[in-house]
């Protein structure tokens, strides 16, 4: 490898930039297949005959067991290697998405997600591994994940346009041909493009399976929670039999990880006060923007009657907006450091969905939805940036699986347990429309928070944080 790697994503400067390229789109693709039934969902209800709780778990499938497994992916990438354990996802993803496209009923397609989000658990921190072999120079990482913070909410956004523009013309069914294209190319790809490092050295010799079975049992549990008291009410014994047992399961991963020789997730891993901003940074905006996604969708569709094709464009400011946010998103985490970055964004981010607050049943789309719908996304890009850069620098390498896997657990719990919690708050509501207005406010409200945190509690080390220093990117 050249001692100069290009700048991550660049075209045609050298095989690093072609590497970065291929695992971009794969990491893009992962989320992309989160929103995939994001616009199309009302079509699907319909058509497996889904009521309110069916329609809630199915989006929320694949975020489930992509959250509750990623802890075990991104060990299991740094004690196998990133690029086997990358291809060995990439496989199950793309076998999974086969399947889905040809679900005949509802119970198969909920599996199929399921074991999509499998799939993805173990590509998700193998490629953040694999993008540290590929740039190891901390100057091109640091670059690296300021762009990879974007490429998610990129990857969310896309998936919302392309499944109404693909729904109107086709089917729902055909828009599981993306991530089957990704995953082909990237097995294809993966050989000639990037590095064949093996286990990092330091990396955990044996696997926490007793762990691995409490975080994933634990998570699962919580959420499914979750995801029911937006139909059931929180005093239902639906709800909190699951909460109950999720909560307790993982206070037993806390307990046991202690305890453990080469524990799942090291006890200290997350005493670092960055990291968990950054983490509770990434979970909020996460959430929100899912959130945005998964409503306005049934907003436009049911409370309007507009078609999927018209609510898909509805989105297509929103992801001009983006994409200027992700262009600028390194050069301003350069020069004003990534802790102001996220909080900035995260702050932006919350007015737009304050604006959206103001959701009426005959609200206009250019000057009542708009407007949060451009400020949404300036904030989410900078603040999944910056987030990304605080929650992964200064990580070593025989942790940065474990790394990549904790920042995206955060990534995908924001959604699934995020959006669940403010959907069962909507619930509480008269009305529809109040209730998608109600949610907006708490996830606006939720992102202000954050913002607060991330600027006091990385303040008194600012000056010990390269990051905060523009010579971290300097070429």
């Amino acid at each position: 490898m050249r001692s100069g790697p290009a700048r991550p994503g660049s075209a045609g400067q050298g095989s690093s930039g072609r590497g970065f390229a291929l695992l971009g789109a794969v990491q893009a693709v992962l989320i992309f297949t989160i929103m995939i039934l994001s616009v199309p969902l009302p079509l699907v209800a319909r058509e497996f005959g889904l009521g309110p709780s069916g329609v809630l778990l199915l989006s929320a499938a694949y975020g489930l067991s992509f959250s509750s497994l990623l802890l075990l992916g991104g060990r299991l990438a740094d004690r196998h290697g990133g690029r086997r354990m990358l291809r060995a996802g990439l496989l199950l993803l793309a076998a999974a998405s086969v399947a889905s496209a040809a679900a005949p009923t509802y119970p198969f397609l909920l599996a199929t997600r399921f074991v999509q989000g499998v799939g993805a658990a173990l590509a998700a921190p193998a490629a953040v591994a694999v993008v540290r072999a590929l740039l190891p120079q901390p100057a091109a990482y640091g670059r690296a994940m300021a762009t990879w913070g974007g490429l998610s909410v990129l990857g969310a956004t896309a998936g919302n346009l392309l499944s109404g523009a693909v729904t109107a013309w086709a089917s729902w069914r055909w828009l599981f041909g993306v991530p089957v294209l990704v995953a082909v190319a990237g097995l294809a790809l993966s050989g000639r493009l990037l590095p064949s490092a093996g286990p990092v050295p330091g990396a955990p010799s044996a696997l926490d399976l007793r762990g691995a079975a409490l975080a994933t049992t634990g998570v699962c549990a919580a959420s499914y929670g979750l995801v029911a008291a937006g139909e059931h009410g929180w005093g239902a014994p639906t709800v909190l039999g699951p909460l109950v047992v999720g909560a307790a399961l993982l206070l037993a991963f806390a307990a046991a990880e202690r305890r453990t020789a080469d524990p799942l997730l090291p006890p200290g891993f997350l005493a670092d006060r960055r990291r968990a901003t950054a983490l509770a940074a990434v979970m909020a905006t996460a959430a929100g923007t899912a959130l945005t996604f998964l409503l306005l969708p049934l907003y436009l569709q049911q409370v309007r009657g507009w078609g999927v094709l018209a609510t898909s464009a509805a989105f297509l400011p929103y992801a001009a907006v983006l994409l200027l946010a992700g262009r600028l998103a390194a050069p301003l985490t350069a020069r004003y450091g990534a802790a102001a970055v996220t909080a900035g964004g995260l702050a932006v981010a919350a007015a737009g969905l304050a604006l959206l607050a103001g959701l009426a049943p005959a609200t206009p789309y250019v000057t009542g939805l708009l407007p949060g719908l451009l400020l949404l996304p300036a904030g989410a890009g900078p603040a999944f940036a910056g987030a990304a850069v605080l929650a992964t620098h200064g990580v070593p390498p025989d942790r940065t699986g474990l790394a990549a896997g904790v920042l995206n657990t955060a990534m995908e719990l924001g959604p699934t347990t995020g959006v669940a919690a403010l959907m069962a708050l909507a619930a509480t509501r008269p009305t529809e429309v109040g209730g998608y207005a109600v949610a907006f406010a708490a996830a606006a409200a939720g992102l202000a928070l954050t913002a607060v945190a991330v600027t006091f509690l990385t303040r008194s080390t600012h000056s010990a944080h390269p990051l905060n220093h523009t010579e971290e990117y300097s070429a």
